[in-house]
């Protein structure tokens, strides 16, 4: 039987009255209203469509919401629905971000298959096709679990922001050795980390890009009035919504060769660790995000920065209930909060959720930057490391200069946490008082 193939593409009936687009969609055939919905190259973007040539790996760099992960699950899809791909690796950040982004998320596998639709299952972490294909789910934070497993394709979802990026990437490489010509998609917004740099520059990577404005379409318009309003125009804005990969700040305190140079894979054993907290000064669903940074030191005065808890959107008891479970998954010794914002509620609050833990409050008597002076200085000197990749963070701190932009509230917890640690005896460190 042949194909069904429509005379009019997606762009024709975009630009058409609205009138005239409804009775032309209302008046399609069975057939044509299957094709219309099941056939992506028809309603995709150029930048959505894995392009012609011989290249391993398809790098599509997207600002937020610009439709990659669309582009990466059809691209499987299609690679599946044609027997092209049987064993095929799904790795995102976490075993959560591939199961409600890559697998159950709006542009998911799960979500667009119309036929042929695989069945995810949560005990061996695979979702299987009824052709026989098989997709393996993997957490970038733990590269070890791709050693041994072997693949035709891969999907890899936000390359930019996973902790252990080239670990994780050399072994899922090493596991790409199945059929004649296997190959990968990887989705990312982009950011001036190593594992972009290095597959940039790979003569086997095929690129492309779309911003944030392109799938304006397909955007809540709340989205733009809060979002675009506030970083078009800025150096986060044009990282996360134009897509374009922006290196370093030239003023900041920071930067990411002084982060790479100091990174380690873990840290060694610990003698005081503590759970920095940045409260934002609202609550709800638009409020800023809330600074919460683990970092630890060891017997030699060595400080490790552990892990970045912050997010945004929190009620001060989720907030609080965020850092205690901190407290309580790294064993720390105590928490720091600072005041600032809400005085003692911040206190109230703690003491809620950990009434039995150290809590120090901490109140900035000086600015942000002559209080992230000293901190970075220890960074400088070797004496402060990160414990993998902590990409937000990393982000503010390479950005941040002295009133520019949103204020950074996951380098205030950061602060807090070293000056706690490492600065709290020295001249010009924040003044501290215990409870």
């Amino acid at each position: 039987m042949k194909p069904y193939t429509p005379s009019w593409n997606a762009a024709s009936i975009a630009s058409l009255p609205p009138g005239t687009r409804a009775s032309l969609l209302a008046g399609l055939s069975p057939v044509a209203k299957q094709w219309l919905s099941d056939h992506w190259p028809f309603w995709a973007r150029e930048d959505q469509l894995a392009p012609d040539g011989d290249w391993t790996t398809w790098l599509v760099l997207g600002g937020r919401g610009a439709g990659k992960t669309r582009a990466g699950a059809e691209w499987v899809r299609a690679l599946v629905d044609r027997g092209a791909a049987g064993r095929i690796a799904l790795v995102g950040e976490t075993f959560a971000d591939v199961r409600e982004v890559m697998i159950d998320g709006p542009s998911g596998l799960t979500t667009l298959a119309a036929r042929n639709r695989p069945r995810y299952e949560p005990s061996r972490k695979r979702l299987l096709w009824p052709n026989g294909a098989v997709a393996q789910a993997f957490s970038a934070s733990e590269p070890e679990s791709l050693r041994g497993p072997q693949f035709d394709a891969a999907w890899a979802d936000e390359v930019a922001k996973w902790r252990y990026a080239e670990a994780a990437w050399d072994m899922l490489q090493f596991g790409l050795r199945l059929g004649d010509k296997p190959r990968q998609v990887v989705t990312t917004t982009p950011r001036p980390v190593p594992i972009l740099k290095r597959l940039l520059k790979d003569e086997t990577s095929v690129v492309t890009r779309a911003s944030t404005y392109a799938n304006r379409a397909h955007l809540a318009d709340a989205f733009f009035r809060s979002v675009i309003t506030r970083y078009e125009g800025t150096r986060l804005g044009r990282q996360e919504l134009d897509a374009e990969l922006i290196e370093d700040n030239p003023d900041a305190l920071w930067s990411r060769a002084m982060l790479d140079e100091v990174r380690v894979r873990r840290a060694p054993e610990l003698v005081r660790i503590v759970v920095a907290v940045d409260p934002p000064a609202t609550s709800g669903p638009r409020a800023d995000e809330c600074g919460i940074v683990v970092a630890g030191v060891d017997a030699a005065g060595r400080g490790y920065v552990l892990d970045d808890r912050s997010m945004g959107g929190l009620t001060p008891l989720t907030w609080a209930s965020r850092a205690a479970k901190a407290y309580r998954d790294f064993e720390a010794d105590r928490i720091v909060a600072e005041s600032n914002q809400g005085g003692e509620m911040v206190s109230t609050i703690m003491r809620q959720v950990m009434p039995t833990a150290s809590l120090r409050l901490v109140r900035a008597t000086r600015g942000k930057f002559l209080r992230a002076e000293p901190v970075a200085a220890l960074y400088e000197r070797g004496l402060v490391a990160h414990v993998g990749a902590l990409a937000r963070l990393e982000d503010q701190m390479c950005d941040f200069v002295p009133g520019a932009g949103k204020s950074p509230d996951r380098l205030d917890a950061l602060v807090w946490a070293l000056t706690d640690l490492m600065l709290g005896a020295e001249a010009g460190a924040p003044k501290l008082r215990r409870l």
